[in-house]
């Protein structure tokens, strides 16, 4: 019993140590809201974004990736998801992914159906001062609430999204 006590302890003590450094990491790399953003946006098929607009109803996930990200083909079907299900408002911004039809044939082979604005220089990724993909940002009244980068499951984009909505 006391072995079993002792690991438990440890256990507790490593998973406590990770939360924070994760937490810590995760605060450091987040994107930042620029002091004029650019909620005024055009999708690759040429529909205007308005980011202002859609945080006014509901939080609106800001999800930013690329084509070309390992990681992102493992979050990216989670955004899809939330994005079909319509409980709220979703927009990817595809950094340096190529021409629109480029980004065009990716949706579509990959059955992505997602509001998609094509950032092929990557400067509104970078005038959010993005530091990796993928990254998350949920905005609120067109304020920024929160901010993730890294794998985030749907039940945790889903979360932090009805979290939003609430405070």
């Amino acid at each position: 019993m006391q072995k079993l006590l002792s690991v438990l302890k440890t256990v507790l003590l490593y998973g406590i140590v990770f939360v924070i450094i994760y937490t810590a990491i995760n605060w450091w790399r987040q994107p930042v809201m620029p002091a004029n953003p650019q909620l005024q946006l055009t999708d690759y098929q040429g529909q205007m974004v308005d980011l202002a607009s859609l945080s006014a109803d509901k939080p609106t996930l800001v999800y930013f990736w690329g084509t070309w990200c390992p990681i992102c083909r493992t979050t990216s079907p989670a955004v899809n998801s939330l994005s079909a299900a319509g409980s709220y408002p979703v927009v990817t911004i595809a950094i340096k992914s190529g021409s629109d039809q480029e980004l065009h044939n990716y949706l579509n082979e990959h059955n992505y159906n997602f509001t998609t604005v094509n950032d092929q220089e990557g400067e509104i990724f970078a005038d959010w001062q993005g530091q990796v993909t993928p990254s998350y940002v949920i905005l609120k009244d067109g304020e920024m609430t929160q901010g993730l980068t890294g794998i985030q499951p749907l039940w945790s984009l889903k979360l932090r999204l009805w979290l939003s909505s609430v405070w």
